[in-house]
């Protein structure tokens, strides 16, 4: 304990916490023979050291002597988190961790319950889910899937909001954070081929864990806040996954005993991350996280909520930037109730911590850019009316005006092949016909495009007649028709100078004849 006590110590007379004075007397002075929660679960300090214990072990060396510990802690930062931290509500516990993108250290943390591990909720999703299945080119960012009720082997999963929402993108499921569309998606991908995912970034996941109930964070132990970060930085660093820490270099006696050499992984293509990039920055400004919309620059997000019919017990919030990963907690390491959820509480911390970090940044002259794009990734214009209504993806007419169109990201392998003609060949229902009170009504499809103008010529025996040429209505009624006469109807769509095939509706007569009197079929061409 003295040995651990003087280690922290110097770190803390090294980076500025106390002056050589207090250093002196804190050395004096005799540890106490039970020492706080509190103090047992410090902040930065204590993840230095406890990864100080972890290396003197692996590299095989006695910590002793005149030791330096070379750590990636930016004094100033901490003390803010400290303060906001302090500053918010004091009502359950909490972690909070600032990882560097480029040197994947950890900048500052302040932390009530150490690094246990906590079940991640919904947080598991990117990692576990959507990234893999992006991956593997089961889906797209507009990828329709259903949300359904479904059953599989007795799991049932539930929204959220106990609510099903019917088809809807892979996009927005993770804006809003959906459970049956994630389930969905696992079970068609494969729960052991997703989990051989989590394994590259260190993840672990026990055998007896591997079931569905995984896409929405269902495991016995979980992971900690800082496991899951050093798995999140995997995005802003075009899918390459690598170790994270808090020191950098130790010395002893003048010696270098440790250099730090991030264990590197390419888990995701570029591709893959970049798509992941611009699905999460949609949670930061359209789904869980928006509470993060007014910061000025781009940042990906997700919360996380992990609770029971009871209440909550974790909440998280999660946000990366080209810069800074930086993840916030809310709970109790005793698993009681909270009143909070992710998206709550623990965003509201986050936008103010990243709202500091950016302040730091712009009073070094510093910005922060956007996510690098992707060779790989293209933008494409699709067709929304198929999208909407017959929730298929289809490159957009060339004719299609911009209401009509929608712009999507996919992967160059994966653009979609069939083109929409919608506009260049429009095609209707064919329309219902009825003769009533002496006159021809025709009844038009309620879905029928109301873009398109319709032209209507009538044939009997002898003549042909434009009767109609305009926008869409319902009903047309044709009262110029004489006794005694077949009468065919044909309608034409057309958009602009495109025009349709001609739709033939059934004939109608004002004969009254037996049924077996008909006209002859195309009898209206000669």
């Amino acid at each position: 304990c003295q040995s651990r006590k003087k280690i922290v110590l110097s770190c803390m007379l090294k980076n500025g916490y106390i002056d050589e004075k207090e250093y002196k007397n804190a050395i004096e002075t005799p540890l106490p023979s039970a020492p706080s929660e509190k103090t047992q679960i410090g902040g930065y300090l204590h993840f230095v050291f406890d990864e100080l214990t972890d290396i003197s072990d692996r590299y095989g060396f006695t910590i002793g002597g005149n030791i330096q510990i070379f750590t990636y802690l930016d004094s100033t930062l901490q003390t803010q988190i400290e303060k906001l931290v302090q500053s918010n509500p004091l009502d359950c516990e909490k972690s909070v961790f600032i990882l560097d993108n480029d040197t994947h250290g950890f900048k500052a943390c302040v932390s009530d319950i150490g690094n246990i591990p906590r079940l991640p909720g919904s947080l598991i999703k990117p990692l576990l889910v959507y990234a893999p299945a992006i991956e593997e080119n089961l889906l797209s960012p507009a990828t329709p899937i259903l949300d359904e009720a479904v059953q599989y082997s007795g799991y049932s999963p539930e929204n959220y909001d106990k609510q099903f929402h019917g088809y809807i993108s892979a996009r927005e499921c993770v804006e809003k954070s959906l459970n049956i569309p994630s389930v969905k998606i696992l079970s068609s991908l494969g729960a052991n081929r997703a989990v051989g995912y989590l394994e590259q970034m260190r993840l672990h996941v026990e055998q007896e864990d591997i079931s569905l109930a995984l896409a929405l964070g269902g495991m016995k132990q979980g992971f900690s806040l800082k496991e899951l970060m050093q798995a999140y930085s995997v995005f802003p660093n075009e899918g390459l996954w690598q170790t994270c820490g808090f020191i950098s270099k130790i010395k002893i006696d003048s010696k270098t005993v440790y250099e730090t050499k991030p264990e590197k992984k390419q888990v995701f293509s570029p591709d893959t991350a970049y798509l992941m990039n611009d699905i999460l920055k949609g949670v930061a400004q359209n789904g869980t996280a928006k509470k993060l919309r007014t910061l000025p620059f781009p940042i990906a997000a997700k919360t996380g909520t992990v609770g029971t019919e009871n209440g909550n017990s974790d909440a998280y919030a999660l946000s990366y930037t080209t810069k800074d990963c930086v993840g916030v907690w809310f709970g109790n390491k005793d698993n009681r109730v909270i009143s909070h959820t992710g998206g709550g509480a623990p965003c509201n911390l986050l936008s103010q911590i990243n709202q500091q970090i950016y302040e730091y940044y712009q009073s070094q002259r510093q910005s922060i850019s956007d996510f690098k794009a992707s060779n790989g990734v293209v933008s494409v214009s699709i067709d929304k009316i198929a999208y909407y209504d017959t929730h298929t993806i289809q490159l957009a007419d060339d004719l299609a005006p911009i209401e009509y169109r929608m712009s999507e990201l996919f992967k160059k392998e994966n653009i979609p092949t069939k083109k929409s003609n919608f506009f260049s060949q429009p095609t209707i229902q064919k329309p219902d016909v009825e003769i009533k009170d002496g006159r021809v009504l025709l009844h038009f499809d309620i879905n029928s495009p109301k873009c398109y103008q319709y032209q209507i010529d009538k044939y009997d025996y002898i003549t042909h007649t434009t009767v109609y040429s305009g926008d869409y209505t319902d009903i047309f009624i044709d009262e110029n028709i004489e006794k005694d006469k077949y009468y065919v109807y044909t309608i034409i769509p057309y958009y602009k100078q495109h025009k349709g095939v001609p739709i033939q509706l059934p004939a109608v007569t004002t004969k009254f004849t037996p049924k077996e009197d008909h006209p002859p079929d195309s009898w209206w061409e000669y």
